[in-house]
Order: structure tokens, then sequence, then C-alpha cells
């Protein structure tokens, strides 16, 4: 099979010769082999697991998204995507990108609150004229 991860911004990665493919949905673990039917399946932030045709296991950690399956293609659409050799590896990483989000978020959130504060402080100020 050949799999394509999408980003919203590029092309994460393009997998060759991947024998089977497991992916997180909301119903659980799902599998797919290159004679599976077509199918396509909502995904949940979660683990993608896939093994080459060398039968060694690769991982990249998935925000939630959309993988469709048409004969050997399979595109995966999702937010956010971190490749990891093992799965502590991916781990260390997933926590790095986290805290990293958490800080830009906190910073967004003061900025936004500034901005409100000085909003009401205006226009309480052109209601008292």
């Amino acid at each position: 099979m050949n799999i394509k991860i999408l980003l919203p911004n590029m092309v994460f990665a393009q997998l060759t010769q991947v024998i089977s493919l497991v992916a997180e949905t909301p119903q659980g673990s799902f599998g797919i082999l290159p004679q599976r039917l077509d199918c396509v399946t909502p995904l949940v932030p979660g683990i993608l697991t896939y093994q080459t045709s060398l039968q060694d296991s690769h991982y990249i950690a998935v925000d939630q998204g959309i993988l469709v399956k048409t004969a050997d293609q399979v595109i995966v659409s999702v937010r956010r995507a971190i490749r990891g050799s093992s799965l502590e590896e991916l781990q260390q990483a997933v926590k790095q990108e986290f805290l990293k989000l958490d800080q830009e978020q906190q910073a967004l959130r003061s900025v936004l609150a500034k901005l409100e504060t000085g909003f009401l402080k205006q226009f309480s100020a052109l209601s008292r004229q």
C-alpha cells in the first residue's frame, strides 16, 4: 500500500510498500491490509502504526482527522503529526509538542484578555458620554 499523511499546510509523509496499518478510531483500533475493501473512517488522537515490507514497525502520533482507503492508496488527513522511531521517543516528542502548544495558548489567552479589557474600557467610556 501507499500511504500519504496530510497536514493542513503540507504533506507530512509519503510511505510506500506498507504491508499493514493500524489506526485509532472512535470505535477502537482499526487495521488495514492491502486487500481490504475501500473505506472512510474518522480518526481520534492516537498512534498510527505501520509495517513496511521489512517487517519493521514504525510509529506516528496523529491528532484527530480522517482516513480514506481506495484500492492500494491510503490518505490520512490530520491536524498534527509527529514521527518517532520508538514509542518512548514518540512519547517524549508528544510531551514537548504539547508543552509548546500550552505555552502558545497561554500567550494567546493573555493577549485576548488585554484586548477584551481595552475594548470594555473604551466601550464604557463611550456609554458615559
